[in-house]
């Protein structure tokens, strides 16, 4: 699409504006969604895919590269109480989620509160990642299970 640095530019400019901490070099893809940008913490280099949806509290490493509608959720809504209809529970606080520096987070995986992915890690695409994933893996599935460590051949 010509012009489309453009586009990286202007979207580089405005995160930079709004996220609590911003690295340099990020990219931007079209359509990305960061809300207020509270609580979001962007390393260098690291890119946000299009149709992506970042909530807050989230602190995102360097060297990221992130697939299109991938969704990150710092938050949720409580539904345990049966006698009170779940639009009226509220939300549950805010767990804030990490992603180290030099992971690759495929098409449309949904990382949920509270989660921690290791540096050095891959996620596969379509993956629901529900808890932490150590340093240096490949986890791929719902929910997301480690496969085997990265740099491994078989």
């Amino acid at each position: 699409m010509p012009g489309y640095k453009i586009g990286y530019i202007l979207r580089r400019f405005l995160v930079k504006r709004i996220a609590s901490d911003c690295g340099k070099e990020i990219l931007v893809k079209q359509n990305c969604y960061i809300g207020s940008g509270a609580g979001l913490k962007i390393g260098d280099r690291s890119q946000l895919g299009h149709n992506a949806r970042i909530g807050q509290c989230v602190t995102i490493g360097s060297d990221v590269l992130m697939g299109p509608e991938v969704i990150i959720m710092a938050n949720s809504h409580a539904f345990d109480n049966i006698d009170i209809p779940i639009n009226q529970q509220g939300a549950l606080p805010i767990k804030p989620v990490v992603i180290g520096d030099d992971v690759w987070i495929g098409t449309r995986v949904v990382i949920l509160p509270g989660v921690t992915i290791g540096n050095k890690s891959v996620i596969g695409a379509g993956s629901v990642v529900t808890k932490n994933i150590p340093d240096g893996v490949i986890a791929a599935g719902n929910p997301a299970k480690v496969i085997r460590n990265r740099g491994v051949r078989y």
